[in-house]
């Protein structure tokens, strides 16, 4: 069994630094956010690149992008943020230049319905 001196020596340096550095969390609400260079948020979308080609949902590991058919030139390109897992496949997929990820922070929505997007509503 260690002695209580023993642990008393090691945790009263420890304890000395952490009052002297003080904390290492961040201060939201009261600060705002700092997100990292490499945070993935919002997706962005340009709706005029868009060619309805369903690559970024073919190749969406969450299956958060859905496209619907209502003909050959009409179509809907609806996005789940609720199942994104922000890896960027979508945006690697599309040769169109259409969609990207910003790093922007996106809150959150108290209410699941609320989050279905549609991004793109072309009709032929």
């Amino acid at each position: 069994m260690a002695s209580p001196l023993r642990s008393l020596a090691y945790l009263l340096p420890q304890l000395w630094r952490a009052l002297k550095e003080g904390p290492h969390t961040v201060k939201y609400p009261f600060d705002p956010v700092e997100l990292p260079a490499g945070y993935r948020g919002r997706v962005i979308i340009r709706a005029e690149n868009c060619r309805g080609c369903s690559m970024c949902v073919r190749d969406c590991p969450a299956f958060a992008l859905e496209l619907e058919r209502e003909g050959r030139d009409a179509y809907r390109l609806i996005y789940h943020p609720e199942r994104c897992a922000y890896c960027g496949q979508c945006e690697l997929s599309c040769n169109f230049d259409a969609i990207s990820l910003s790093n922007e922070f996106v809150p959150g929505k108290p209410d699941r319905k609320d989050l279905g997007v549609v991004l793109v509503n072309k009709e032929g």
